[in-house]
């Protein structure tokens, strides 16, 4: 065919500057340019048109497996894992999916290295090379994600829910694979794995199913002739499109109520229908109109009914697409321990709700406030990086029409008519349920084959669903208010002074206020941050679990009043923090001032209301409890953390005491906790000083004002500040510990080097040593050595204490064998850094000078970065300036010196502790490999606690308000 170009008509956002441009390959490639001229990043997106729902019987996670092994190699470039070795050296991350009916690539990159980048990558879909060598080690890969997902709930009731379908439709498959599916299953039936990927790939990945899209610095014309040189040689077989005729729940698989036994404690419940896809009428958005209603938590709402009864602690609604063919509407309400014995009422009250709606009919102005605010968040969207902003419109590709490509599904024409046949759809002849809880165990009969969820299924009829409903006396049941958050004053603010870094606005015993307005994005919109700095927030474990439950109360209260700013597109939170807790606003700044003040007057009237402080006790009980079901690599994130951070509780001494605590406790401990407060306050955005000034006036006199105020000022010695642990040179100490599941068989090793307190020299050299060594880490420990899918390098900030970890997570080998492979590894690199080139070395050099410099994409990222170094005391809001100046005056001579000293295996001045977690897969190792954790090669740490007060502590960036920097 003959290759086409247009010039799009794309509905675009009225602050988008970039131009875009479609064409279609001769080869029937479709394709979008993006030109950017102000990018700081290049970045491609390749979306193929097959997923799992097209894995061959028997070979269950066929298409999974091989977007793992395109990242191999090629014919043009042989060398395994140097497309991803090519990106991560040249500033970019690259990744992939597998969903079930597409398959996404993507990757981003500096933009001088943007045109090899897109070589690299078009030979994944041209001629790439899958050795059998590479395709065994990548099948344990495979592997041992499965072995990770293993304990997952999310996982778990995913496949559940899969497994109760029809056998005979694509829904019903297991699409991730393992051993057995891809490798003995095979064997025994005599087939070649190796040679049914091939035959996968050259059945299914043809260019005219494929839709890329290409963002670049570059004008059109230059981009669109690199796309025409880099991709014309995709082959395209003329494949037509595949689709799944027909819904995957049969008769017999609804009405069906399922009682299934999770890994976590808490118990959940999901009330789901098979619908038509809202792709179809996404202009009409059916689907967001109803979960906007289902889903709402103001007064009226099904979850603000069931937070009044204690019943609930969350509700979501929303359509998930699966296909294009079928897709299911959902329900998922996280019930209390009062609430699961409740759970008729609650799905009588969710059903009473959509008659509600029925009777109520579709409400035009409902629909025209969801299209008002979708209009303005389309308008009005941050700029993110160019890696997240094509990965959403490839995937829109496969299912708009061009022209809205960027704008997806944006509420624009109402229609009653269809979202009653949505409505209808959510009726009790269609109804699937799902009920997760512990209480369950022991009293189901099946379990599920994957993942060996236990779970039993019963019947139910429309009769006894009504009974349900007829059990729920609640009249309080109504359709939401008119939201008063939405914006309607969307002008920018004349601000004369153009600050480009964050000023000491206003200070005084109480506060500080620094103030930065927007001087890059011209949005309407603004952020806030006010730190409530509370001395006796952290002085035992039982204050610093009661902050945490008032601060867990505090929103708890807020939500059927605030969520309305949720949904216009205003964003709160208050959380407690190390040093007492803290209070967020992000997003439009016309009723901005409206909700801080509503959320300071909630902190300054707080009650403890004891009907909610016990169910936000069972819930904080529950979430302490569940911690020891998190992945073994996060618990020995969590022991290195606990081992050098100071002060902090172990969470099982706060588990202990909350179990103790009552709403009395709480009475006494509110007024003391804000007896005595420091609040740190950054303001910035499109709001003018002197609004910035009043806004933490008016939070003073709240506090501070009058005869009996809330809070006095802090003494000069009630300062808190966040402490780290320095580590011994020359020495490397070890935790080792029992994980905390016996089901998992999952070990972990975290590795970390403890190197420097802030300094820009000594910065960029570790930062360059992740750099270079990240890539090389991954390639050695997982694709070559195959220890674990979760392998990785990365650096780690402890207030300001730089350093740099290792994480392995295996089911194949223990910890101590894991430290000693990074060891090795390390060793490895010793030669590779010392055989550098000259050339290399300033290749990455560059690579990381480029990375620094990148912009700012919106006014939250750059609100972060200065948030970062207000809350750390370091203040250095020319950090990035100081540290590309120090970057361009490194030599390659100090890199070095820098890794010998304080690096390297053996190095004199390197400071090292390991946390050793081991899984069920080796718990016979632990008694040995502990008696054997002995000098000169490990320091062994008995007690964390005790470890810590034994060692000396870093200094703080931040002192006393007398001492602090300005």
């Amino acid at each position: 065919m003959e290759e086409e170009t247009k010039t799009l008509e794309i509905v675009k956002a009225r602050s988008d500057k970039r131009e875009y441009r479609r064409i279609i390959l001769k080869n029937s490639l479709t394709v979008l340019l993006i030109s950017d001229p102000e990018t700081d990043k290049c970045a491609a997106s390749m979306d193929v048109g097959v997923g799992n729902y097209s894995d061959p019987e028997g070979l269950e996670g066929l298409a999974h497996f091989l977007e793992h092994m395109l990242f191999y190699a090629s014919e043009k470039y042989p060398e395994e894992d140097s497309y991803s070795k090519f990106i991560t050296e040249h500033g970019g991350i690259t990744n992939a999916f597998t969903s079930s009916e597409h398959t996404n690539y993507y990757f981003d990159v500096n933009p001088d290295s943007f045109e090899e980048a897109l070589d690299r990558f078009a030979q994944f879909f041209i001629k790439p090379l899958m050795s059998p060598d590479a395709t065994t080690r990548e099948i344990k890969a495979v592997d041992s994600e499965y072995q990770k997902n293993l304990l997952s709930d999310g996982w778990r009731m995913s496949q559940l829910e899969k497994h109760l379908s029809s056998k005979d439709h694509p829904y019903h498959k297991f699409s991730t694979g393992n051993w057995n599916t891809l490798e003995l299953r095979p064997k025994e039936k005599g087939l070649d794995t190796r040679q049914e990927l091939l035959k996968f790939y050259k059945e299914y990945y043809s260019a005219n199913i494929m839709h890329l899209v290409l963002y670049g610095k570059d004008s059109l014309d230059i981009s669109q002739k690199l796309v025409e040189n880099k991709f014309q040689e995709i082959l395209n077989i003329n494949r037509s499109h595949v689709r799944f005729i027909g819904q995957p729940c049969s008769p017999e698989y609804l009405q069906i109520f399922v009682k299934a036994v999770p890994i976590t404690e808490g118990h959940k419940l999901r009330v789901t229908w098979p619908i038509t896809p809202g792709t179809l009428h996404y202009k009409m958005a059916p689907s967001g109109y109803l979960s906007h209603l289902i889903g709402h938590e103001g007064e009226g709402s099904i979850f603000y009914i069931l937070k009044k009864l204690g019943w609930a602690s969350s509700l979501w609604a929303g359509g998930s697409d699966c296909a294009h063919e079928f897709a299911f509407f959902q329900v998922d309400i996280e019930l209390t321990d009062a609430g699961h014995e409740h759970y008729q009422e609650i799905v009588g009250l969710v059903f009473k709700y959509i008659d509600l709606l029925q009777q109520s009919g579709a409400q035009k102005w409902i629909f025209d406030e969801l299209s008002c605010m979708g209009e303005t968040h389309f308008h009005y969207q941050d700029k993110i990086p160019p890696i997240d902003s094509i990965l959403g419109v490839s995937s829109n590709m496969r299912l708009y029409p061009p022209e809205d490509w960027l704008v997806g599904a944006l509420p624009k024409k109402f229609n009653s008519d269809i979202i009653q046949v949505l409505l209808d759809e959510l009726n009790s002849n269609n109804v699937r349920i799902f009920w997760a809880s512990k209480k369950f165990e022991g009293n189901t009969d099946m379990s599920e084959p994957w993942y060996g969820t236990s779970f039993s299924v019963e019947k139910i009829t429309s009769s006894q669903i009504q009974q349900w409903k007829e059990s729920v006396c609640e009249k309080q049941l109504q359709l939401p208010a008119p939201n008063m958050f939405i914006p309607s004053d969307l002008s920018l603010k004349n601000i004369l002074d153009k600050a480009g870094v964050p000023l000491l606005l206003r200070k005084s015993r109480y506060s500080r206020l620094w103030y930065k307005p927007d001087t890059a994005f011209c949005f309407p919109k603004a952020y806030i941050k006010i730190d409530f700095n509370c001395p006796h927030s952290r002085v035992s474990p039982e204050s610093v679990v009661l902050t945490c439950l008032f601060s867990r109360l505090v929103m708890d209260y807020l939500n059927e009043y605030a969520y309305y700013a949720d949904v216009a597109g205003l964003y709160y939170g208050v959380s407690n923090y190390y040093e007492g807790f803290q209070v967020t606003l992000v997003g439009y700044n016309h009723k901005m001032r409206i909700l801080l003040e509503t959320i300071i007057e909630g902190i300054a009237k707080f009650e403890v209301k004891p009907d909610r402080f016990s169910v936000m006790k069972e819930l904080l009980i529950k979430d302490y409890q569940n911690l020891k079901f998190q992945q073994p690599y996060q618990l020995a994130k969590y022991y290195c953390s606990l081992a050098l951070q100071y002060p902090t509780f172990p969470w099982k001494d706060e588990l202990e005491v909350l179990h103790h605590l009552e709403a009395d406790d709480l009475v006494q401990f509110y007024p003391l906790m804000l007896s005595r407060v420091f609040l740190e306050c950054f303001i910035a955005g499109n709001l003018e000083p002197t609004e910035a000034e009043k806004m933490v006036q008016y939070t003073e006199d709240i506090f501070f004002s009058g005869t009996r105020p809330i809070s006095d000022a802090l003494f000069t010695s009630q300062h808190l500040t966040h402490r780290v642990v320095k580590l011994k040179k020359g020495i490397n100490y070890c935790y080792a510990t029992e994980g905390l599941n016996p089901s998992d068989e999952n070990s972990a090793l975290v590795h970390y080097i403890q190197v420097h307190q802030d300094d820009s020299v000594m910065n960029i050299m570790l930062q360059l040593f992740a750099l270079i060594a990240k890539q090389p880490a991954f390639h050695q420990l997982r694709t070559v050595e195959q220890l674990g899918y979760i392998t990785s390098l990365a650096l780690r900030n402890f207030s300001g204490v730089y350093g740099v970890q290792f994480i392995v997570q295996s089911t194949i080998k223990g910890p101590r064998h894991l430290d000693s492979r990074t060891k090795a590894f390390l060793k490895m690199f010793e030669n590779k850094l010392y055989e550098m080139s000259s050339h290399e070395f300033k290749s990455n050099v560059n690579a990381l000078i480029e990375m620094k410099l990148e912009k700012f994409k919106n006014l939250h990222e750059e609100s972060a970065f200065y948030w970062c170094e207000i809350a750390s005391g370091t203040l250095k809001f020319d950090r990035i300036e100081h540290e590309v100046a120090a970057l361009k005056q490194l030599t390659q001579e100090q890199f070095i010196d820098f890794f010998n000293e304080r690096i390297k295996v053996g190095a004199p001045r390197k400071k090292a502790v390991s946390v050793f977690v081991y899984g069920n897969s080796h718990l016979s190792e632990y008694e040995a490999d502990k008696s054997e954790l002995v000098a000169p090669e490990f320091l062994q740490i008995e007690d964390i606690c005790s470890f810590r007060r034994s060692r000396p502590l870093y200094g703080s960036f931040k002192g006393g308000l007398g001492h602090m920097k300005a």
